[in-house]
């Protein structure tokens, strides 16, 4: 793959914004409007594009569905990170076949990361014929210009270019949240680590430039969102690439003195970026919320090397110990791969040790899961998988341990917590988020309270939530 990145032009943009009219024009000839359905699996990047995808369809003149029978397009935005992932969409692929038959006219369209693989995108094309459309991450710009081409001139498409990666400003948006939103600042990763197929699906790193990230930040402050997210697969090592390099902690410093009363988030974070500069300035940005994603994946030296993960266990652990010395109420959270190849059980009790002396808040835990293509494929697995199972239960259990155990010492206390939306449980009719992101489901208040922040004084607990009571306003 290219490592130069290409900067996509406004007249390009203006372009498929022309092709979004003209395919708006063919909608307005129809007898009902037409409607559209995207579904998204996977990373938080992954729900930013699709909210590109979505202001790419709204122009075009499509309103959205939930109903796989009733939509016009459907969309299917993929992930490419488990094979688990991959099986339940191409299960859902083969089943719109019913669907299609149901409805000739249906365009089906499968995008994302597991659309780059060379190997998905033929076994579509050769297996799964009513799939009308399959373009990769690189090419999701064009999305316009490949509907028309199918409206207008019939036949499948499929666009999964090995390109360098680009940067496309001015793309329309249509957010599915109205209270927290997410801002991609940065696109692909430069790691390379063993087991993930990421780089190569998603590409080189490339930068936003920071007066385009600002902008929309300021924006989505001024339409009222509070909850603010910063993405990147490897997010802190935002503006390397730039021709004016600029810090990840700089940005965050620039956003942070954006005017407006709203939390800033950022994932995710790679532990050989986490730097000292970063630590010291989430904890003197006031807005910058006291939680971070710090992915360990596991906890022995050996493993981590043939990981490709270029940090060391200690190197890890000195970084949490500097960070909770400026923040001791940060929120930690990571994630953990069990049954790498070639680990045993003896080098996966030191992955349990992380666990003890952090004491994360939450984890996201995965057994390994082999990725075409990338180097961990090739190697010797001896573990059996009864074996893989028993160590990832015993970490699962140890943290739940752990969760139950924080939740719990929040009882008693009043947070100032974020609602964010209507639960569906009658007693706790709302819920919310703390500044670290834990989960609260809300007693009392009103619709009105929805998108604002609030004191809820915490009154009971779980491994998964916390209760609370909406004190006075």
């Amino acid at each position: 793959m290219e490592r130069n990145t290409t900067t996509i032009s406004r007249e390009d943009i203006a372009r498929q914004m022309d092709y979004c009219h003209a395919v708006a024009q063919l909608n307005a000839q129809r007898p009902q409007p037409p409607l559209a359905f995207v579904d998204t699996y996977g990373c938080q990047q992954n729900e930013a594009d699709s909210e590109r995808i979505r202001g790419y369809l709204q122009e075009m003149g499509y309103g959205f569905t939930q109903d796989e029978e009733q939509a016009d397009v459907i969309v299917i935005n993929t992930c490419a990170i488990r094979e688990h992932a991959e099986q339940r969409v191409l299960g859902n692929l083969g089943a719109l076949v019913h669907v299609k038959r149901r409805h000739p006219g249906q365009l089906i369209c499968l995008c994302g990361c597991m659309a780059q693989e060379a190997h998905v995108a033929q076994k579509v094309k050769e297996s799964y014929r009513h799939v009308d459309l399959v373009f990769g991450p690189q090419v999701l710009w064009r999305f316009p210009e490949f509907i028309h081409s199918l409206l207008t001139a019939r036949g499948r498409v499929f666009q999964t270019p090995d390109l360098p990666g680009s940067i496309a400003e001015g793309i329309p948006v249509v957010r599915q949240d109205k209270v927290k939103a997410w801002v991609s600042i940065m696109y692909g990763c430069n790691n390379f680590c063993s087991y993930c197929i990421v780089p190569y699906v998603r590409g080189r790193e490339r930068s936003r430039q920071p007066e385009d990230i600002l902008s929309e930040v300021r924006q989505l402050v001024e339409e009222g969102y509070k909850d603010i997210t910063l993405l990147g697969q490897n997010v802190n090592s935002y503006g390397k690439d730039l021709e004016n390099p600029m810090d990840f902690a700089d940005l965050l410093s620039q956003v942070n003195d954006i005017p407006g009363d709203f939390l800033i988030r950022f994932m995710t974070s790679h532990p050989k970026d986490a730097t000292q500069k970063l630590f010291e300035t989430m904890a003197r940005c006031e807005k910058v919320a006291p939680v971070l994603h710090l992915p360990f994946q596991a906890g022995n030296d050996r493993i981590l090397k043939v990981m490709n993960r270029r940090h060391t266990r200690e190197q890890y652990l000195e970084k949490i110990r500097a960070l909770k010395a400026l923040i001791p109420d940060i929120v930690l959270t990571s994630d953990v791969i069990v049954g790498f190849p070639g680990e045993t059980t003896e080098e996966f009790e030191d992955t349990l040790k992380v666990l003890e002396e952090v004491r994360y808040d939450a984890l996201f835990t995965f057994i390994y899961s082999p990725r075409v293509g990338t180097p961990a494929a090739k190697m010797d697995d001896p573990m059996p998988r009864e074996e893989k199972l028993r160590n990832f239960n015993r970490l699962v259990a140890l943290q739940d341990q752990i969760s139950e155990e924080k939740h719990a010492a929040y009882i008693g206390k009043t947070v100032r917590c974020l609602i964010d939306g209507q639960g569906d449980d009658a007693e706790y009719p709302f819920t919310a988020r703390t500044p670290g992101n834990r989960l609260v489901r809300v007693k009392g208040g009103t619709a009105d309270d929805v998108g604002q922040f609030r004191e809820i004084h915490i009154t009971g607990a779980n491994k998964w939530s916390l209760y609370g009571e909406m004190t006075e306003k």
